[in-house]
């Protein structure tokens, strides 16, 4: 075996040993990275190096502003606001409060950009109210934590933001974009599998459809969906880039949350913020150590390795792209969300590439997929938050999600063979 496949040995299985011994991600990264700079006799200044440099960068900036947007609007009283829109839209279908939930997400899922933020919000408000109105916990739970990717498709998103500097040269406003469709398409198939159960189950319908309430209710909304405005318009129209737009964002919700809507005292401002600083702390530590672990990967030309590997198996397109997204859900079952985007972008991009998948197009590949992955076990953090907020086992909750991954699968693979789905948007506006 060669010195460098020895190396790639190191760095991968120590990494991959070092998960299943229940290693905090950071750490394991960083550790099989030193190992690795060890056997290879390089000095491990490159490793701060690596670090500084895997953080400094303009654009990366972006995230600290949209989780602290997605705290300040997700806790100053907006989740009520949407899910009174939501209901006043679809409340009136069989099985109403599912559609409700549903609709919900995608709405605050464009403020927080966090699945696990809008199923602890919306499932903590939405889960014992369709419980009282005759659902069962089960599917009040499944149907929340499934609606809740929603939101990482949806902009603004600060994974895409994280996506975009690892796989360099993406335009974070066309990713931005990219979302919305397949967001649309991933609730439009929850709410179909949500009414088939509903009809089958027989549960209640909401208040008839009312034009009037509508618009009473998308008045009330305005000050809280006019945040996504702000980013997406910005950005797109090039008035201003993801990080001034998030940052501008930050002191409009606030303003929203504190003085418009009154949801937040100072003293709420205060704890939001300090819940920002331990997310984002997580957040930076996982880039700056995914950085060194990139420089190696790339030093050790791992993607084209991989990428050789994978069309050596076979040189059909679809068998290729089936292979990625495999790759993916089972990295997802191990992993969290942003460490599987900064150490498998270097990896998978050149070979969806060599397929003629753009880009942008994998980037929401990448985090449906990667969101399907905090739904399940053993590693799945928005499956624990939602068995938590609705007091259901994880048995019962998994058995009562498997309808509803069935469908994230079939959208995810609309999303990976039909182009359009997430191209036809940014082509048209950008």
């Amino acid at each position: 075996m060669s010195p460098d496949n020895i190396a790639i040995l190191i760095l991968i299985g120590g990494f991959l040993l070092m998960v299943a011994l229940r290693f905090p991600i950071a750490y394991a990264v960083a550790i099989s990275s030193i190992f690795t700079l060890i056997y290879q006799g390089l000095p491990l200044s490159i490793v701060a190096q690596q670090m500084v440099k895997g953080i400094s960068s303009f654009s990366l900036m972006a995230v600290p502003f949209f989780i602290t947007m997605g705290v300040l609007m997700g806790t100053g009283g907006i989740s009520e606001r949407l899910i009174a829109l939501a209901n006043s839209l679809v409340g009136w279908m069989r099985g109403g409060m599912a559609m409700v939930n549903i609709v919900a997400s995608y709405f605050f899922g464009g403020i927080s950009g966090s699945a696990a933020a809008d199923t602890a919000s919306i499932g903590s408000i939405m889960i014992p109210m369709m419980v009282e109105q005759g659902y069962d916990d089960d599917f009040s739970t499944a149907v929340t934590i499934t609606s809740s990717c929603e939101g990482l498709l949806v902009p603004p998103s600060h994974n895409m933001v994280i996506y975009a500097t690892t796989a360099g040269g993406v335009s974070v406003g066309s990713l931005f974009l990219a979302g919305y469709l397949p967001g649309a398409l991933l609730a439009v198939s929850l709410m179909v599998g949500a009414y088939i159960i509903s009809v089958k189950r027989n549960y209640p319908k909401g208040e008839k459809f009312s034009i009037i309430n509508v618009i009473k209710e998308l008045i009330s909304s305005f000050w809280a969906l006019a945040a996504v405005l702000i980013v997406v318009v910005g950005v797109v129209g090039g008035i201003f880039t993801a990080t001034e737009s998030a940052a501008i964002a930050v002191i409009y919700s606030l303003i929203v949350s504190v003085f418009i809507y009154k949801g937040l005292d100072w003293k709420g401002v205060w704890k939001s913020l300090e819940s920002c600083v331990d997310t984002l702390s997580i957040v930076l530590i996982l880039i700056s150590t995914s950085s060194i672990f990139g420089y190696l990967l790339t030093t050790l030309h791992v993607p084209t390795k991989a990428a050789n590997a994978i069309i050596n198996l076979t040189n059909n397109p679809i068998l290729i792209a089936l292979l990625i997204n495999l790759i993916l859900l089972v990295l997802g079952m191990i992993m969290d969300m942003a460490p599987i985007i900064l150490i498998a972008t270097p990896i998978l991009l050149p070979v969806a590439q060599s397929i003629g998948i753009s880009p942008i197009q994998f980037g929401i590949m990448m985090i449906l997929n990667t969101g399907i992955g905090l739904l399940t076990p053993p590693v799945g953090s928005v499956l624990f938050i939602g068995s938590a907020v609705g007091k259901v086992s994880i048995e019962r909750l998994v058995k009562a999600t498997l309808p509803f991954y069935i469908l994230m699968i079939v959208t995810l693979l609309l999303i990976t063979f039909v182009p359009a789905v997430s191209l036809w948007l940014p082509s048209v506006l950008m």
